[in-house]
């Protein structure tokens, strides 16, 4: 008889989610999550600008937009039952141009079919009354959108696991899914999830590791912003652009780039591809990502009044994305399923506002 009824690999936010969904379905279920990081959220769950997201970007029906949703209010009341801060600021969708004003729209169009409450759209005047230093001739108003600290709510899911009765087995690092002595198995690794999902099979998929930079703005230019600024996005990748975050403990980030992690993968069949696709944003990232000034230049369209000496370095981390075969980023949550074992793949943004509706989508797959 196996040791564990389900063994979970990943300690971040979305596998410590899986595990107390399974024990709040199962009371008496023997479940462990493994993570060979000396603490939970040492990586994508802990190093992010804590946006609550609305569910405004994600195409109506997929997994995003609906796990998004469910997601958001449930975040919302684990939070409020852990005494876990968190602040309804609301954010600007601005466009600088006229040539954006149909995306702009279509973000409209998405909210309302996602169920957005509030959204509505601004005139140049409407948004400084929002944001008094911010530019553009439109923009959209998400009232929705929130900020929380993901890493104290994912060390607040590793403590519940613990209190009813799970275990969280921290330094241990896996490297074959047979010795956890468990009857199914839940993989939820992040940058491993390709290797993680190698042990049982060929991955249909790649992982791509995008590295992400915020500068810090400082205590001036902080005070140019209320609550959140984002660009409006290029809808053929996966990431929304440079944004202004103002977070819990006041401090104002701006960012992130996303420039592909250097390594084997560059000379990959899919990272070629990828790198046909999209050279030209591609290049813009590299370029924001060596050139403080290059960067300014693009907060500056939303931010006129920011200087480059107020663009302080702050914190980076990675994102695991994955790219199909054809070299096109795979832009819905993706689960794989193999016999007992059940691979979360593709778990970016907004994963972290996802986290408890992805686990019980994940609890609902595994049986």
């Amino acid at each position: 008889m196996p040791e564990l009824d389900v063994a979970v690999v990943g300690a971040g936010i979305v596998g410590l989610a899986v595990a107390r969904e399974l024990l709040v379905r199962e009371p008496a279920a023997r479940v462990a999550v493994f993570e060979r990081e000396p603490e939970p959220a040492r990586h994508q769950s802990g190093t992010n600008s804590g946006v609550v997201h609305s569910g405004l970007y994600y195409g109506p029906g997929s997994l995003k937009a609906r796990l998004c949703r469910e997601g958001r209010e449930r975040l919302l009341a684990f939070a409020d039952e852990e005494g876990i801060p968190y602040r309804v600021c609301g954010k600007l969708v601005v466009a600088t141009s006229e040539a954006e004003l149909p995306a702009l729209a279509e973000l409209g169009r998405r909210g309302e079919a996602n169920g957005l409450r509030g959204v509505r759209e601004l005139g140049a005047a409407e948004l400084r009354e929002i944001e008094p230093h911010a530019v553009g001739v439109r923009a959209l108003h998400v009232p929705e959108t929130a900020v929380i600290d993901f890493a104290a709510v994912t060390r607040a899911l590793a403590l519940d696991v613990e209190r009813r009765g799970g275990s969280v087995r921290l330094g241990h690092a896996v490297t074959g899914l047979g010795a956890l002595g468990a009857a199914r198995v839940v993989t939820c690794g992040g940058l491993g999830s390709e290797r993680l999902a190698a042990l049982t099979g060929t991955p249909a998929y790649r992982i791509t590791p995008f590295r992400g930079e915020f500068f810090v703005l400082s205590e001036r230019a902080a005070g140019m912003v209320n609550g959140l600024i984002y660009p409006v996005p290029d809808a053929r990748l996966p990431f929304l652009g440079v944004h202004f975050t103002r977070r819990l403990d006041g401090q104002v980030w701006a960012g992130p780039n996303a420039v592909p992690v250097l390594g084997r993968r560059v000379v990959a069949r899919e990272m070629r591809r990828l790198a046909r696709r999209h050279w030209r944003a591609g290049a813009g990232e590299l370029w924001r990502a060596f050139s403080r000034r290059a960067a300014l230049a693009q907060m500056r369209r939303y931010l006129p009044g920011l200087r480059l000496e107020d663009l302080r370095p702050g914190p980076s981390g990675v994102r695991a994305q994955v790219v199909d075969r054809e070299g096109r980023l795979v832009d819905d949550f993706v689960f794989e399923r193999t016999g007992p074992v059940l691979h979360v793949l593709n778990a970016p943004s907004p994963a972290a506002t996802s986290a408890l509706a992805i686990a019980r989508h994940v609890a609902d797959r595994l049986g």
